[in-house]
């Protein structure tokens, strides 16, 4: 059985989540983003659209092409994601830059306009399930404490669904609370832990 992974020391001597050491883009994200809240609309979008185009890959590849992304999504700007049509689905389908599946494309697109009917906009919706995500929590001492889904990702997904939403399952809606500070997944002796409260 392979040993637990906990956090390991960085060459600054820090305690990182080991993820976070395992290439330089990793080392910025884990440092200075991910865990921070996140409370803006555009925000909160872009790291839900992000997970789903991660969904089946590694998140490497997808922090590699964040800039892309964000160019060829109009920053993530809500409305004018939602206003995309044909033309745009074919622009982003020939668009090397970003990860060209159709049905992420689309879902995107079908989120946009579905976070535009939220009348309290959607990192609100997705705030209302921070307390009970939590109740309770025990800070994870490994990586292997780290759960995939929690009921309240499950909850939440089951409530983006009833909103007309795509491509937000629980594991989505899971990595995209961990990434927007819904939950503080960092480890429980790495220094990250705890920054944000």
């Amino acid at each position: 059985m392979p040993a637990a992974r906990g956090p390991v020391p960085g060459p600054d001597g820090l305690l990182r989540c080991p993820w976070g050491l395992s290439s330089p883009e990793y080392v910025g994200y884990h440092d200075d983003e991910w865990g921070k809240p996140v409370r803006d609309d555009t925000g909160m979008f872009e790291r839900l659209c992000l997970e789903a185009f991660q969904s089946g890959l590694s998140w490497l590849i997808i922090l590699r092409k964040r800039e892309n992304f964000r160019a060829a999504f109009g920053g993530f700007q809500i409305a004018t994601v939602a206003a995309y049509g044909p033309d745009d689905v074919a622009r982003l389908l020939a668009d090397r830059g970003i990860v060209r599946n159709r049905a992420k494309i689309e879902a995107a697109i079908r989120n946009a306009r579905a976070s535009l009917e939220l009348p309290a906009g959607l990192a609100a919706l997705v705030w209302e399930y921070a307390q009970s995500a939590r109740n309770g929590k025990v800070a994870p001492r490994t990586v292997e404490d780290l759960p995939s889904a929690t009921a309240e990702s499950k909850a939440l997904a089951r409530e983006l669904k009833r909103r007309g939403f795509a491509f937000t399952g629980p594991v989505t809606v899971y990595s995209t609370m961990q990434a927007c500070g819904i939950i503080d997944d960092h480890l429980a002796d790495c220094y990250r832990r705890g920054a944000y409260r």
